[in-house]
């Protein structure tokens, strides 16, 4: 797969992006921003650079809208959370959604092989999927990226009920330095 970072150093937008936000405020980057990152077939957009989050302890957030190569039009999300806590064991490192005129087109993939070198860059040799037991969709998703399914957990009822997450999840690793490529 080529990662071309629309002649961006992947490196240094980790740096910039985590860079961005001095103190507690986060940063929103316009809907015209360019494309941080593209293979290609969809280009990763900035969207949103949260600082961690004292209540989920997600640490640093990175949001961005996933959009067809060289379109204007958004065909879903994904989120890379850095930090590590119990939020984090249920919610995942990674969370995506693709909106359903662009499914069947392995974005949600690809979405998260263009975060590896952010992923890389902070420090992770693994990160942690979860998804719905019925969500096959986001199942295949996992498995065509290499992950390994680590188990099916119960969300306690603390985390299911605050912040509303479905109270069964699929906890998938993947492994960044073994796993199979698009």
């Amino acid at each position: 797969m080529s990662r071309k970072g629309a002649g961006v150093d992947l490196a240094a937008l980790w740096r910039g992006l985590s860079m961005r936000h001095a103190g507690s405020e986060s940063v929103f980057f316009k809907r015209r921003s360019r494309a941080a990152m593209t293979d290609g077939v969809i280009d990763l957009v900035p969207l949103w650079l949260y600082p961690p989050d004292e209540a989920m302890r997600f640490g640093e957030c990175h949001d961005f809208t996933i959009m067809p190569h060289g379109v204007r039009k958004k065909a879903g999300q994904i989120s890379l959370r850095l930090g590590e806590s119990p939020c984090v064991y249920y919610f995942g490192h990674i969370g995506y959604h693709v909106d359903p005129p662009y499914r069947g087109q392995h974005y949600a993939r690809r979405a998260c092989e263009l975060l590896r070198p952010l992923m890389e860059a902070a420090g992770k040799d693994s990160v942690v999927i979860t998804c719905d037991p019925d969500n096959l969709p986001s199942r295949r998703t996992c498995e065509g990226l290499g992950c390994e399914l680590e188990r099916i957990v119960n969300v306690p009822a603390f985390i299911s009920d605050r912040w509303e997450i479905s109270p069964v999840k699929c906890r998938y690793i993947w492994r960044l330095n073994a796993s199979l490529r698009i």
